[in-house]
């Protein structure tokens, strides 16, 4: 009984984190749930930019007002903040509540106060943790919260809540790329606007975050396109152009023009010296370039069909979470034999 309800508030708290996966750059994508004595759902939120509040102390906030009658902490999400007012305003008012989050809660003074120090104050009941913090400096946290009296299990949906971090474990290995696309139902991927302007907002939300672009030199001659962040309010990315003739490329197309971005041009070669969290788009031949270089492809399918052009070429991909967006369906894919 106590498995399976514990396998249900991890997967409510991985279902959250996931809307947030890639925006949280270069924090990992966190969900937490707290839930009452009685199995009542208090709070459910996740982490969502980095340099705000966690995961675990949104849930708590969300938990803190639900339980009382105090909105002054619901609409913000300033990490120290809420550090500092929900011990002294909770007291002991989560003596026998279950905090549920899919990672470790970190141990140490970042850019935002140690969550372990917090939930230690607040004296929870027991904490159920989805999978230990790969980054030694913030890792400990469930030691501290164990010497602190406080029941922890460590290990509830290890698999899914390792998957969430993926992105994150990678990028502290050097480098995670994945590729973006958008298709029809039928997979046609040209002739103009495909996916919904939600979804657009979100491409361009991440375009914010990431510390490249790559773009196929064929879809930066033929579109001729800006890639900006525009849609979100975001920041423009750096763009590596991947092409083996730089000087057929136009330099008054829009991208170029893009004030504080810079613009460099790879071969394949050039790729896998790039580093951090990229992002790829492009045709078919970008993709075919890229089977052995990206780790994961996220794919908006638009519901409609239309006469068009789509993708050739083989390869393989385990899918690790679906979602929707602005009507088009999100499907979150591993390549297996990517890097």
């Amino acid at each position: 009984m106590v498995e399976n309800r514990d396998r249900l508030y991890m997967r409510l708290a991985l279902e959250e984190a996931w809307k947030y996966q890639l925006l949280t750059y270069p924090n990992p994508a966190v969900g937490a749930v707290v839930v009452d004595s009685s199995g009542a759902i208090l709070g459910l939120d996740a982490h969502k930019e980095a340099g705000s509040a966690h995961a675990e102390v949104l849930a708590i906030r969300d938990a803190y007002t639900t339980l009382t009658s105090d909105r002054a902490l619901c609409a913000t999400e300033d990490s120290e903040f809420l550090h500092r007012e929900l011990p002294k305003r909770a007291k002991n008012l989560f003596g026998d509540s279950t905090l549920y989050v899919t990672l470790e809660p970190c141990s140490h003074e970042g850019k935002t106060p140690p969550c372990s120090r917090l939930i230690a104050e607040l004296g929870f009941k027991r904490v159920v943790i989805g999978t230990l913090d790969p980054n030694a400096e913030a890792s400990g946290g469930a030691a501290m919260l164990q010497n602190a009296g406080i029941e922890v299990r460590v290990g509830v949906e290890r698999k899914r809540c390792e998957e969430l971090i993926e992105p994150f474990k990678k990028w502290m290995e050097g480098r995670f790329l994945f590729f973006k696309l958008a298709q029809t139902l039928n997979g046609v991927i040209d002739g103009g606007t495909i996916s919904s302007e939600e979804s657009r907002r979100w491409v361009h939300a991440v375009r914010g975050k990431i510390d490249t672009l790559l773009i196929g030199g064929g879809t930066v001659r033929a579109d001729r396109p800006m890639l900006d962040g525009r849609l979100a309010g975001t920041k423009a990315p750096d763009v590596a152009v991947l092409t083996r003739n730089p000087d057929t490329i136009a330099r008054d197309i829009p991208l170029f023009g893009v004030e504080g971005r810079s613009v460099e041009f790879v071969d394949y070669r050039g790729v896998s010296e790039l580093e951090g969290l990229v992002m790829a788009e492009g045709g078919s031949g970008m993709f075919e370039a890229l089977k052995k270089e990206m780790d994961w492809m996220v794919l908006f399918v638009a519901p409609f069909v239309k006469a068009g052009m789509g993708y050739n070429g083989a390869q393989s991909f385990e899918l690790l979470h679906q979602s929707s967006r602005g009507g088009d369906a999100i499907l979150w894919l591993r390549a297996k034999n990517g890097r």
